[in-house]
């Protein structure tokens, strides 16, 4: 037996038999399960990929071979061949090891990813490199099936497809599911490859078959043979030399391809079919997607080790709601979102209204102008879409919703510090991104009941582009009492507590904490809620310019370009003193993972710094 713990990179592989290595699977699953059980992570996703990600080591020379892992959330088992099983106590722990890959902590990290669809892009500059460093390694972009639906995969795809004297070896993960099930036309070409076992019979006999002198001739008879039994695949008509569909959880089936693939002459597609959630059978069961990335949870039983109080629900949830009620009201309403049904809670109203809401894959740029379509012949359009993600579609929102000031509400999930994902998944650059777009509205509520009033202007009074934004975190709603009809009929910004010795301005949950805090503590205090980030209140920031007290402006955001710079720019165009305005926001940096109170004390931007600056200035 294998200690995980005492791996120090993978060249311990080569001399594995298929036993052994079949042996260093069963370790490997039962390692994540409990260290996952503690931490929490994406479960699913790595044990589905044991065998493949051990084969790719066998096979290749890591960190010399390039292995580019597309977003990370499968990158647990090279984390672990590669030394670093007995850091996962910490995984996803604040400055503990990430949860997804990083340079910078291994040579064997050669690539950081945690946006989808990116790995057969990255390969194509790195294959292109060989031209200045040499041919002397291989480059393997590894990329789920739900990937696929990413423009930027097909964009790759089509181009490496066409450059014969560049040999990348693109190993296709097919689960049949991203992060739920997929979606599209090509999920159908995909299923109609799995059901073809034919051609992979063929593939594996065809240089047995060809006589001696017509090796060099292989593909041609090859592509031949094949077509007396099944068309080409799309990847054939790419470019590529096609092998698959393969047993993704068989050592000498994945190794035999896999030599097959480096020895090739031209770029390789190797399909492989696993089983997500292998080996566990509560993720193996799951058809949501509620095991791809997990909370703590109890391994005998499968049950969460977060409990939450009555009424006590996720943003995600809150806002959801609102839809489902929204849905009874109006008819010509739909949901447009991208791979993300179960991770922004819209599962129950997939299930009640099933028409109504279109899931288009990992692909956001097509959910937002697919929206503004809807929108443009008067359908109202709900476009839920992570902060993180909505990076990826800023021309879409630009161009073909905010230009045509068309009524597309955008719900920015998981806005603010998201926590345990770290950079690539913090949601603070939404309204840098955003704010500076003619026409577009942007809003964060404190609370449920600042949401629904807040969603019902968005939708019954406003009538151009949207933006309301909500957190990762929970909050309370007892939805036994309905989805209130009140209203904001102006974006207008709320003062919930009056004083005189310094104004606080902010939006979002950390609203209701700092009022308590300062009622508590007896400060002579103003509180506004700039629940309406753009526009902006005029007639509050007017009077609150006039009380000459220090100003705070507080944002779980980028401070560059953000609330508090807009804030700024109106008082300098007005020609009002500056010099009592603080901003609090994060700097010009990428925020690593923790929880949101260990990320928030660390940027000074916790409930006892507001405090203490507030201290401070008065």
């Amino acid at each position: 037996m294998i200690n995980l713990h005492e791996i120090k990179d993978p060249s311990f592989l080569s001399d594995l038999s298929i036993k052994e290595l079949e042996e260093l699977s069963r370790d490997i699953r039962e390692f994540l399960i409990e260290k996952v059980s503690k931490t929490g992570g994406h479960l699913s996703s790595n044990l589905g990929v044991v065998e493949l990600t051990i084969a790719l080591h066998k096979v290749f020379e890591s960190p010399k071979d390039k292995l580019i892992f597309d977003v990370g959330h499968q990158g647990y088992i090279h984390k672990i061949l590669t030394g670093r099983a007995k850091d996962f106590d910490t995984l996803r722990q604040y400055k503990g090891l990430s949860g997804f890959l990083k340079r910078s902590e291994s040579i064997h990290d050669i690539y950081e990813a945690g946006h989808s669809s990116t790995s057969i892009a990255a390969a194509a500059g790195i294959e292109f490199s060989k031209r200045y460093n040499g041919n002397s390694y291989k480059v393997i972009p590894v990329i789920g099936d739900g990937a696929l639906t990413g423009g930027l995969a097909f964009e790759a795809l089509n181009f490496l497809g066409g450059q014969r004297e560049h040999q990348p070896i693109i190993i296709l993960n097919d689960n049949e599911m991203s992060i739920s099930e997929n979606i599209g036309y090509l999920a159908r070409i995909l299923n109609d490859i799995r059901g073809k076992t034919t051609y992979r019979k063929i593939k594996a006999k065809t240089y047995k078959i060809l006589p001696k002198f017509l090796t060099k001739l292989s593909t041609k008879v090859e592509r031949g043979v094949k077509g007396f039994f099944i068309n080409n695949t799309l990847f054939d008509e790419l470019g590529y030399s096609y092998y698959g569909p393969i047993n993704g959880h068989n050592f000498k089936e994945l190794i035999k391809y896999l030599e097959i693939a480096k020895k090739s002459t031209k770029p390789c597609v190797i399909h492989v079919l696993t089983e997500k959630g292998k080996g566990y059978k509560f993720s193996e069961n799951d058809q949501l997607g509620e095991w791809h990335g997990v909370s703590p949870f109890e391994v005998e039983t499968g049950v969460t080790l977060n409990k939450t109080n009555p009424n006590t629900h996720s943003w995600s949830k809150i806002i959801s709601e609102y839809m489902i009620n929204y849905a009874k009201e109006k008819a010509e309403f739909v949901v447009v979102i991208p791979a993300m049904i179960g991770g922004s809670s819209f599962n129950k109203f997939q299930d009640l209204y099933p028409d109504r809401i279109i899931d288009v894959g990992i692909a956001e740029q097509m959910a937002v102008t697919m929206s503004s379509g809807f929108a443009i012949t008067n359908v109202d359009v709900f476009t839920p879409i992570y902060s993180t993600f909505v990076q990826r579609a800023y021309d879409q929102i630009n161009h073909d919703v905010a230009r045509q000031d068309l009524k597309v509400v955008f719900g920015i999930d998981r806005a603010g510090i998201v926590g345990a994902d770290g950079e690539t998944h913090q949601g603070v650059f939404d309204i840098p991104l955003l704010r500076h777009i003619p026409n577009i509205k942007i809003a964060h509520p404190r609370n449920a009941l600042e949401a629904y009033k807040i969603l019902n202007y968005a939708f019954k009074v406003n009538k151009g582009p949207f933006v309301i934004r909500y957190e990762r975190g929970k909050t309370t709603y007892d939805f036994d009492k309905g989805i209130p009809n009140s209203i904001h009929q102006l974006p207008q910004w709320e003062i919930m507590k009056e004083g005189n010795e310094l104004v606080f301005i902010a939006f979002g949950s950390i609203l209701e904490q700092v009022k308590q805090e300062v009622e508590r503590l007896n400060l002579d205090v103003c509180v506004i809620d700039a629940k309406f980030i753009k526009p902006l209140d005029e007639d509050i920031l007017k009077k609150v310019a006039d009380k000459n007290v220090p100003i705070i402006i507080y944002e779980e955001s980028a401070k560059l370009g953000g609330f508090g710079s807009s804030v700024l720019e109106y008082y300098s165009s007005k020609k009002m003193n500056l010099s009592d305005v603080t901003l609090m926001g994060i700097e010009d940096q990428f925020v690593e993972q923790g929880t949101k109170e260990e990320i928030l004390k660390e940027l000074k931007l916790d409930l006892t710094s507001i405090i203490e600056t507030i201290q401070k200035l008065i």
